[in-house]
């Protein structure tokens, strides 16, 4: 592969976030964490009580995983709606109000008397994450742009790896004093003071001049001419399908590690954790990476090796040889892959359209998270075993992979100049 170098152009072509001072343009960041971390703590914080939810709802793992899909399918349908809705009336007013939504969503979880209930407060959960998740993509889209969109997408990637280490964490310390429905009152105080930074901190990044007041059929106009673009379409189906490898373990893993191999509440939360160890240093890695490898080329080198440590985690399990650790060694590599193709596919896919940011990362965030509502019950309804994990893990690589260099085709993309970097292959 040939080695690129970088030029740096004059500052007068730095982004709107480039020229913010120094510790402004670190608090928003840190929000724009914050914001990003609601999503994964709302999924994550729970799982270690799954099993307990089975017994005490006195149900099967497979219903009790369709309220994981249900918080899912609230996130990808949320950000339907609210990607648009923020292009045409600015991003804190449906920033505030999907905030506030998650918050009496989760108050109401923790008195609710039977599943069927939980899955639908699970619902409204997941369309107030939403807000948070598309308004935070739209948000980084309105500052930056480019490499330096895709080196920001890693640092928020970064905390999309924190929170499933904490997030299970914090959900086996609380189930060691409480039940299950203590979980719901802590992700009420943590979407409350995030609601509270997001207020304070986060300005109006999108100005009057820049706001698309189509109504419904200029909504409908706009995801139509999203889906006529061939490459963006499909990088939005490789981060989905990434996502769905990733939620494949999410949903599986509680009843893998717990039920099949006896390991207690606080046990899985150390084995969750070392996987988000692997993602994490990927999406960090990828940093660095940028420096001398395009987005696509990352994104393209990544789905393939994935791929290839999704089919030995499947063998392994099918086989059972290695016992736990001939599952873990792949699975981890697989999620340190999907830590690289993350940042990238969505980078990619936003430089495509800032035109229409919030509804670009909104057609973005429902295809990662619709697809990934789809895989978590199907790893129940294949038996909510390691084999079962792996072969959607597996799936959702394969899929990712094809679709990217079927559909994308990235060695036919420009090496164009991005943001206020040019790569040069020489």
């Amino acid at each position: 592969m040939a080695q690129p170098r970088t030029l740096t152009p004059p500052d007068d072509d730095l982004s709107p976030g480039e020229r913010l001072p120094l510790g402004r343009r670190f608090r928003i960041v840190l929000v724009l964490g914050l914001l990003t971390a609601l999503g994964p703590l709302t999924i994550d914080m729970y799982l270690p009580s799954l099993p307990t939810i089975t017994d005490d709802m006195h149900s099967t793992a497979a219903a009790v995983q369709l309220t994981l899909t249900g918080t899912l399918v609230g996130l990808a349908f949320g950000q339907l709606l609210v990607g648009p809705l923020s292009d045409a009336i600015g991003r804190r007013v449906p920033l505030l109000t999907g905030i506030a939504v998650h918050v009496l969503a989760s108050i109401l979880c923790v008195f609710a008397p039977n599943l069927a209930l939980l899955g639908t407060l699970r619902v409204l959960q997941g369309l107030g994450a939403a807000a948070a998740a598309v308004v935070a993509m739209a948000i980084v889209r309105d500052l930056f742009d480019g490499n330096s969109a895709a080196r920001l997408f890693s640092r928020l990637m970064l905390v999309v790896g924190v929170a499933p280490i904490l997030a299970p964490t914090i959900g086996g310390l609380v189930l060691t004093w409480t039940s299950w429905r203590g979980v719901f009152v802590v992700l009420t105080v943590a979407g409350a003071g995030i609601m509270t930074a997001a207020a304070v901190v986060l300005p109006e990044t999108l100005p009057v001049s820049r706001r698309r007041n189509g109504g419904v059929l200029g909504t409908v106009r706009d995801y139509g001419r999203l889906f006529t673009d061939r490459v963006y379409v499909g990088l939005i189906l490789v981060a989905g399908l990434a996502m769905a490898a990733l939620f494949a373990y999410v949903s599986g893993s509680s009843y893998v590690f717990q039920d099949e191999y006896g390991m207690s509440e606080q046990q899985f939360a150390l084995i969750f954790a070392g996987g988000a160890v692997g993602l994490i240093g990927a999406t960090q890695a990828n940093v660095r990476l940028l420096r001398w490898w395009t987005p696509q080329q990352i994104m393209a080198g990544s789905l393939v090796a994935g791929l290839g440590f999704g089919l030995a985690m499947l063998v392994l399990a099918a086989t059972g040889i290695g016992g736990l650790v001939g599952i873990l060694i792949p699975l981890w590599l697989v999620l340190a892959m999907v830590g690289l193709a993350m940042p990238n596919a969505p980078a990619l896919a936003l430089s495509r359209h800032g035109e229409a940011a919030g509804t670009a990362a909104a057609l973005l965030g429902a295809v990662q998270f619709g697809v990934g509502a789809l895989a978590a019950p199907l790893v129940g309804v294949l038996g909510v075993g390691a084999v079962a994990m792996a072969v959607v893990v597996f799936g959702g690589m394969l899929a990712a992979t094809l679709v990217c260099f079927l559909v994308v085709q990235p060695h036919r993309l420009p090496v164009e100049r991005l943001d206020h970097v040019v790569v040069v292959a020489h």
